[in-house]
């Protein structure tokens, strides 16, 4: 009997691909959404992920798994990572698996790895008070040779496990240390600035192979992204596909998703950003399917499950990442402006392009925008587009960057 894959994590997305897939599965999540499960007729298994004790741990989450005979554990979210590392080293014996879910889960981590299986990743160093960060900027500042006159070398702090732009502070001198940075901060990660165009692979890994890369082109992180990249980004695949394979092959990664994030400079060399084991955000599965015509959900599915068959893969997949005749790109709306907020504005020119494909911006709530965000904070909603044009694809996002949706 087929086993059923768990996943974890609350996803209509991901459970209506699952349905269509046909293959057994279960839902994990929190009781908040066990009333919904029952409704539609959902597999379900509630289960708080915010708990980790000797009463509610991954050998009691696994035996409520097995009266659904589940026999691995998919992570849809940054929060369910460990989990189903811990589901797996259980299901396949390999308590190295659940070891290897924390290189995803910490940042120092896993840039440590990197640097050991011999990938390219900028200067970093763990810090727990604001004079340690100073001290990273000065020692940045006389390694790149940068004379007394000169900005200061730009330093990027992260914590340790957040997901995305949470948290991210980008530190262009001293006084933005003094003014930004507080206690609250720490500990955390400083790093030096990568040099070069920021842009992340989507990588479906099956048996330590690799099933499907996609190269997702960033306009403005946290803001625009386009999927596939552009000619001038897709001709360094086979770079690209080199440190993808030893970034799988150093961390020993051999089923399900990573994606992972990388700079390319000037001179074709890539470096290491970092790496997550799950859906990235973005929109990226979105994105895929309106580019690629098949569901990025359900090969996720098929990739994290060992006893999948290349010819599922095959009747799934289109001949080569090369086969496509569409881009899809999307633009993430936040308001340009602090100050009050009182309506959305959608310009005609916008509905009228030809590569608009839709929104999901909706009528705001009078509120006041602060000046004070971190990060990016929360979108207001999505544009898509879609069209055969990749430069004409990336002029829409940057133009659109900059107009007010919401005044």
């Amino acid at each position: 009997m087929t086993k059923a894959t768990a996943l974890l994590g609350w996803s209509l997305p991901a459970i209506e691909a699952a349905q269509k897939l046909g293959k057994p599965f279960v839902v994990v999540s929190f009781a908040d959404f066990e009333t919904y499960a029952k409704e539609h007729n959902i597999p379900f298994v509630a289960w708080d992920f915010n708990r980790n004790d000797a009463g509610h741990n991954a050998s009691h989450l696994v035996e409520l798994l097995n009266t659904h005979n589940a026999g691995v554990g998919v992570a849809l979210f940054e929060e369910t990572v460990g989990w189903a590392g811990e589901v797996n080293a259980i299901y396949r014996d390999d308590l190295r698996l659940a070891q290897r879910m924390q290189l995803f889960r910490n940042k120092m981590l896993m840039k440590r790895r990197a640097q050991l299986v011999g990938l390219r990743v900028g200067l970093f160093e763990e810090v727990d008070n604001i004079d340690n960060v100073r001290r990273f900027m000065t020692r940045l500042n006389r390694t790149q040779l940068n004379l007394p006159d000169e900005p200061d070398a730009w330093v990027h702090l992260k914590p340790f496990e957040a997901m995305g732009t949470v948290g991210h502070k980008l530190l262009k001198s001293f006084e933005d240390i003094d003014k930004r940075v507080v206690d609250a901060d720490f500990p955390c990660i400083v790093e030096s600035h990568l040099p070069g165009q920021e842009f992340s692979t989507e990588v479906f890994i099956h048996g330590g192979e690799i099933k499907f890369l996609n190269i997702t082109e960033y306009v403005r992180l946290g803001y625009s992204n386009f999927i596939p990249a552009s000619s001038l980004l897709e001709q360094h695949r086979p770079t690209i596909e080199k440190s993808v394979e030893r970034l799988i092959k150093g961390f020993g990664i051999e089923y399900g998703i990573i994606h992972p994030e990388w700079f390319i400079g000037e001179d074709g060399e890539i470096s290491f950003g970092e790496v997550a084991n799950r859906i990235p955000g973005g929109h990226m599965f979105e994105l895929m399917e309106d580019a690629y015509g098949f569901s990025a959900y359900q090969l996720l599915f098929l990739a994290s499950n060992p006893e999948t068959t290349e010819a599922e893969f095959e009747a799934l997949l289109p001949a080569s990442e090369q086969d496509f005749e569409t881009y899809a790109g999307c633009l993430m709306v936040y308001p340009n402006r602090p100050g009050q907020i009182t309506q959305l504005q959608v310009p005609t020119e916008l509905t009228e392009e030809p590569f608009f494909d839709h929104h999901t911006l909706t009528e705001p709530l009078p509120h006041k925008v602060g000046s004070d965000r971190e990060g990016y904070g929360n979108h207001y909603g999505t544009i898509f587009f879609k069209g055969d044009d990749a430069e004409r694809m990336r002029n829409l996002l940057v133009h659109y960057q900059g107009v007010d949706f919401y005044v």
